[in-house]
């Protein structure tokens, strides 16, 4: 079975830094799409970042351009390094694949992690 895991998050002051990590089993890199997602209290499910593992191309929020990116490494693992981190990225973070290529609306990813929260103070 596909099983996404994440870890990293936890509670830092603004201004720090996390990086988050999603490990992938069962599922292949090539051409297919991570992306992490996120949920604040009260506030709909919201794509932050996303990265085609075939081709590399990687995309942002706009809320988080040159704060936080996105990558991968060769063993199925997916990051977000999270910098000049502010109160408004308190929220679940999640972790989420499809097959084929990326798109912006979650209801179109096939797997999802757990959730790791990531809390701003």
């Amino acid at each position: 079975h596909v099983q996404l895991v994440e870890s990293g998050g936890g509670s830092v002051q603004a201004g720090g830094s996390l990086r988050l990590s999603c490990a992938a089993s069962g599922y292949t890199y090539n051409r297919n799409c991570m992306a992490w997602f996120r949920q604040a209290p009260g506030k709909e499910r919201e794509g932050v970042a996303r990265i085609a593992t075939g081709s590399g191309n990687t995309y942002y929020a706009d809320s988080v351009k040159g704060r936080f990116t996105i990558s991968r490494d060769n063993a199925n693992t997916v990051y977000l390094q999270m910098n000049s981190l502010i109160p408004e990225d308190t929220a679940m973070y999640y972790c989420a694949a499809r097959v084929g290529v990326c798109r912006s609306n979650p209801r179109e990813y096939d797997y999802w992690g757990q959730g790791t929260q990531v809390t701003i103070s």
